[in-house]
């Protein structure tokens, strides 16, 4: 099975000057957890990805005002991305490796057109490998919080 089989197409995007509110709202509007960040709206060059989390824990957690921010304030770079015919297998593989729950999908041009979240993994392929790259993932997501990291 390849990413072009599971990922969701023409993703939400931002560039980083938009603020951290309209993406919140992007993200409730497009029931996502990721939008990916990319140079311009025209080219979808992803240079990055801005997540609830980010949000969450280099704003509010920090006592700083979200409404004030923009993407650039919190974004995660670079970009790690996977291709539409990557197998599925790959592209859990390099989620794994960068413990991320969500890759943007770039065509042969290197710009975004498509977002493969852990759900649509889960939802089309065998279910081990599902399995596989939520531990791997969720083994770095505790203990970063057991070390506050």
């Amino acid at each position: 099975m390849q990413v072009k089989e599971v990922m969701t197409a023409d993703p939400a995007c931002c560039t980083s000057e938009n603020g951290l509110q309209e993406v919140a709202q992007m993200m409730v509007d497009n029931d996502c957890g990721e939008i990916p960040v990319v140079e311009n709206k025209e080219t979808k060059l992803p240079i990055g990805v801005i997540t609830d989390r980010d949000i969450v824990c280099r704003t509010v957690a920090r006592g700083l005002n979200p409404l004030d921010l923009t993407v650039a304030d919190c974004m995660s770079k670079p970009c790690v991305t996977v291709t539409p015919d990557m197998s599925v297998e790959e592209c859990s593989r390099i989620m794994e490796e960068n413990k991320i729950r969500r890759v943007p999908v770039v065509d042969a041009d290197g710009f975004c057109c498509g977002i493969v979240a852990l759900a649509d993994i889960a939802l089309h392929a065998r279910s081990n490998v599902a399995a596989d790259v939520v531990k791997e993932v969720s083994k770095s997501t505790t203990a970063a919080a057991a070390t506050g990291k």
